[in-house]
């Protein structure tokens, strides 16, 4: 089995977990599941816009709060929005997921 194969079964068996046992509110859920698929990048490309979806899904799906992602913008394009969600994602990486879920609600 790939890695990336037990990455993904990890990560859906703690999302199973967090809904049941109520670890995190929805949308918190959502955007540390979002981070966790995101790193584990299972495609070239396309692999935030894919998490995102993900995201707002389980959002939809168990009744949290909508997320916006910095305001709906098109985080493919460089900019200034973007740059602040790939400094969200790093931030992150090294456990600090505040600034993603303020970004994910701006």
């Amino acid at each position: 089995m790939r890695l990336k194969d037990t990455e993904l079964r990890q990560l859906l068996g703690d999302a199973q977990y967090w809904l049941e046992h109520k670890t995190y509110p929805i949308s918190d859920l959502a955007v540390i599941f979002h981070h966790r698929l995101v790193k584990i990048h299972l495609f070239p490309n396309g692999n935030g816009r894919h998490a995102r979806m993900c995201a707002d899904v389980i959002v939809a799906k168990f009744g949290g709060e909508k997320l916006s992602w910095g305001g709906n913008s098109d985080l493919t394009k460089p900019d200034e929005i973007r740059s602040r969600y790939i400094a969200a994602l790093r931030e992150a990486d090294g456990g600090n997921y505040e600034p993603l879920l303020a970004f994910a609600r701006s």
